[in-house]
């Protein structure tokens, strides 16, 4: 073959190449581009989470008859209805079933119980045995912005993490969406005593207020401040929505606004005949507060947080003739609307560090002192309903969910989001009401 061939040769050859290397980044960057587009989008891109501690369903009334424009205006693009929380009707395990979409047999955040590896009486606690939502966002990719849901401090947010940022600013509902508002802006917070900005528009958004359940506690379900408080949370969710519309995403976020328990009035205590219907059945009882041990010769310990749990100690420990002894008087009582088995606890899904037997006191009542007057109790399963309301982007107007739950919407943020749900997640996505691909 000539020098001038051979030259020539070569010539083609490398056009070919060349030619093939140009086709092959056309047809990958073709593939690539179909794929994207035919990738599902998420239903939204964020979700902003409100929580209000003690938003009874009972609430609902009150707000045919109080002016909230914003909340109206939102659920217009969802829906408004009640949903059902977990037992004991506590904040602490009632806001982790929320948080991880478990019930509290596999969270087992427990409150008011006695512990007997320690020989103390606990009271709320944050431990979790499985992870939340927050987390869940976190190890998917994305960010968590959290303003006092204190439930996710150290489960998916941390002060000074602007990946999952977390703030405990105190004060009123107010100050809270202040920090929301802040960070949807794209401006600093102060988070555990420094200023931190958040990595960019968080996927998951949360803000806790606790204004309901603190005028409940106060004077009842009925407390004359209530209506007001109900304007006021109107007009931070109004701040918040137009935060959103400020920062261009309101379009892409969807709302979820719920309550971690009810609440109802008592003005009366049977402390005094409970111990004594105890002690008429043959064993000695003592109320515990947190961190107290029981006293030499104790056989029953009682912790009480709305509902008595009653863990039988000493001598009495393991005897299951005490148990159904104890329990006929306390049913026997008429202050005692039912006496819960550790068969009944597991059948309503409760934690098992529970005691033996949960008494549930009747309406009005309280397992312990008289107050001095009318206050408001939940721990019972008179205390499970709350407000429920979901709209916004991914969700179906004016189609409310069928008989949502506190383990529901984990798994239901998760799906908005486009996510996996948390790992423990033992409930399910309200599809009725959320256009999940």
């Amino acid at each position: 073959m000539t020098t001038r061939r051979r030259t020539t040769r070569r010539a083609l050859l490398a056009a070919a190449a060349a030619l093939s290397t140009v086709v092959t980044a056309a047809v990958a960057t073709s593939v690539t581009a179909q794929s994207a587009a035919a990738a599902p989008q998420p239903p939204a891109d964020h979700v902003v989470l409100i929580a209000l501690d003690g938003f009874d369903a009972d609430y609902l009334e009150l707000l045919e008859h109080v002016p909230t424009p914003n909340l109206d205006r939102l659920v217009r693009r969802g829906s408004l209805t009640t949903s059902t929380g977990v037992m004991t009707s506590i904040t602490n395990p009632s806001w982790a079933s929320v948080a991880t979409g478990a019930w509290p047999e596999r969270h087992l955040n427990t409150a008011y119980w006695f512990d007997p590896v320690a020989n103390v009486a606990r009271g709320q606690q944050r431990d979790l045995a499985v992870p939340t939502i927050a987390q869940a966002v976190r190890d998917q990719g994305g960010t968590v912005f959290s303003a006092q849901w204190f439930i996710v401090q150290n489960h998916g947010t941390a002060y000074g993490d602007p990946q999952g940022l977390y703030t405990q600013p105190g004060g009123d509902c107010s100050r809270r969406v202040d920090d929301a508002v802040a960070v949807l802006r794209g401006e600093p917070v102060n988070s555990g005593g420094r200023m931190v900005a958040a990595d960019g528009l968080p996927e998951l958004l949360a803000v806790y207020c606790d204004t309901l359940d603190a005028l409940g506690h106060a004077g009842g379900d009925v407390h004359p401040d209530i209506p007001e408080a109900l304007q006021m949370i109107d007009a931070q969710v109004g701040r918040i929505v137009q935060a959103t519309q400020d920062a261009g995403i309101y379009g892409r976020t969807a709302f979820v606004l719920t309550g971690d328990h009810g609440m109802t009035t008592f003005d009366k205590g049977f402390a005094d005949e409970a111990l004594a219907a105890i002690a008429d059945a043959g064993y000695q009882a003592q109320i515990l507060g947190s961190g107290r041990s029981p006293a030499p010769g104790t056989d029953v310990a009682i912790t009480v947080g709305g509902v008595a749990n009653l863990h039988l100690v000493g001598d009495a420990a393991g005897d299951a003739q005490a148990v159904q002894r104890i329990r006929a008087a306390l049913e026997a009582l008429p202050q005692v609307r039912a006496v819960y088995d550790e068969a009944d606890q597991a059948a309503m899904r409760m934690s098992p560090h529970h005691g033996e037997l949960v008494v549930e006191p009747e309406p009005g009542w309280s397992f312990g002192a008289t107050p001095a007057g009318p206050v408001g109790r939940h721990g019972a399963s008179t205390e499970l309903e709350v407000a429920f309301a979901i709209a916004g982007a991914g969700v179906r107007p004016g189609v409310a969910p069928t008989d949502p739950r506190h383990v529901d919407v984990a798994p239901t943020i998760a799906a908005l989001l486009g996510i996996e749900p948390p790992a423990g997640t033992q409930g399910r996505v309200l599809t009725e009401s959320v256009r999940v691909r």
